[in-house]
C-alpha cells in the first residue's frame, strides 16, 4: 500500500493505531466531524446543517460524506487524495460510528458500483484499510460488506466473484456477538479437550506460533496485566494458548515459557486451518469469549483493549 499511504493517510492511520480501548471523556463529549480532512477541488464535504444536534451531525456525515464525489468519473481513481478521503471515511466508520453499523458502507459500495473500475478500486482500498492485518482500522464487519458487494456484483464474472466468495466464508466466521467455533485441542501428555469444555466467565483464546517475536511480546503483555492475572487466579479467566501448526518439536521447546496456569495446547490435525474454522491471516491473534463462548473480541493483540472490554461488562 506504499503508493496509497500518503503522509496524510499515514497520520490518519497512526492516530488510531493503538486499537482503541474506548473513547476518552473528551471524545464522548465532542461533536464528531471530518472537518480536518483535506477537501480537494473535486471532493467537497458538505458540512452538517447547524441546527442538528451532535448525534444528528454525526449521522449526517455518515450518510452524506460522498454526496459530491462523482463515482462516474474514473479519472479520480488516479488521484491520491481519493485514497486519502477513503482513509478518512474508514477511520470515521470504524472509530466514530462503530463497525456494527454497516449501512453507510453498504451505501458507499452501492455507489462505487457505478462501474467495474470504480468498484474494483474501492474494494481494493476496503481490503487494505479494513482487512489487512497491519491496518489499525481492520474491521471484519465492514469488510464483509465489501466482499458481499463483489461476490454479488453483475459487473464481475463468476471467476472474478470466486475470490470474494471464498473470503466471505472465512471472514464471516467468529464475528463478535456470535458463538465461536468449537474445536478439540491436545496437550503435551496427549490428552485432549474442547474449547467449549472450558468453564469460566471469560476465555482468552490465544493463537500463536512458538518462537514468534510478536507472540512473545503479546504473551508478556498478558502476563504483566494485574487485571488479567487476578482474574486467572480467581478462575474468572482461562487462557488457552493454541499452536495451529504441525511442528511439535518447536512447540515443545517453548513449553517452559508459558505460565503454568495457562493451557498450552496444539491443534492436532490442523483443523483450524484445514476446515477454515478461524481466520489465521495473521499470528498472533486473540479472541475474547464470554461464558457461553460468544465472541466479545475478534482478532486483537492489545491487552489494554481486552481489559477495557471486560471492565465495561462488569
Amino acid at each position: 500500500m506504499n503508493k496509497l499511504l500518503t503522509p496524510l493517510l499515514l497520520l490518519l492511520l497512526i492516530g488510531c493505531s493503538a486499537r482503541r480501548q474506548g473513547p476518552t471523556a473528551e471524545e464522548e463529549n465532542a461533536t464528531p466531524s471530518l472537518s480536518h480532512a483535506p477537501r480537494p477541488a473535486h471532493f467537497i464535504v458538505t458540512p452538517p446543517p447547524a441546527e442538528l444536534d451532535s448525534e444528528g451531525q454525526r449521522l449526517y456525515l455518515r450518510d452524506h460524506y460522498w454526496d459530491r464525489f462523482d463515482f462516474r468519473d474514473t479519472t479520480l481513481l488516479s488521484r491520491l487524495d481519493t485514497a486519502e478521503m477513503m482513509g478518512a471515511y474508514a477511520h470515521y466508520l470504524a472509530r466514530v460510528i462503530g463497525p456494527a453499523d454497516t449501512a453507510a458502507m453498504r451505501n458507499l459500495m452501492k455507489r462505487a458500483s457505478a462501474s467495474k473500475e470504480m468498484l474494483t478500486y474501492f474494494s481494493m482500498l476496503g481490503e487494505r484499510l479494513l482487512y489487512d492485518p497491519n491496518s489499525p482500522l481492520r474491521s471484519d464487519e465492514l469488510y464483509l460488506v465489501v466482499l458481499e458487494t463483489q461476490a454479488n456484483s453483475p459487473l464481475y464474472n463468476e471467476y472474478e466473484q470466486a475470490r470474494p466468495r471464498h473470503q466471505l466464508e472465512l471472514v464471516g466466521e467468529n464475528l463478535p456477538g456470535h458463538p465461536a467455533n468449537d474445536f478439540r485441542y491436545t496437550l503435551a501428555d496427549g490428552s485432549s479437550s474442547t474449547l467449549y469444555a472450558l468453564k469460566a466467565p471469560y476465555t482468552l483464546l490465544f493463537i500463536s506460533n512458538p518462537g514468534c517475536p510478536m507472540c512473545a511480546s503479546v504473551r508478556e503483555a498478558v502476563i504483566s496485566s494485574p487485571m488479567l492475572n487476578s482474574m486467572i487466579e480467581r478462575g474468572a479467566l482461562k487462557v488457552l494458548m493454541l499452536y495451529p501448526d504441525s511442528d511439535l518439536e518447536e512447540w515443545h521447546k517453548h513449553r517452559e515459557e508459558i505460565p503454568s496456569q495457562w493451557i498450552y495446547a496444539y491443534d492436532k490435525g490442523c483443523h483450524l486451518q484445514n476446515e477454515r474454522l478461524y481466520d489465521l491471516k495473521a499470528i498472533p491473534t486473540l479472541y475474547l469469549l464470554n461464558n457461553k463462548k460468544e465472541v466479545l473480541l475478534k482478532d486483537v493483540v492489545e491487552v489494554a483493549h481486552i481489559e477495557y472490554v471486560i471492565d465495561q461488562m462488569q
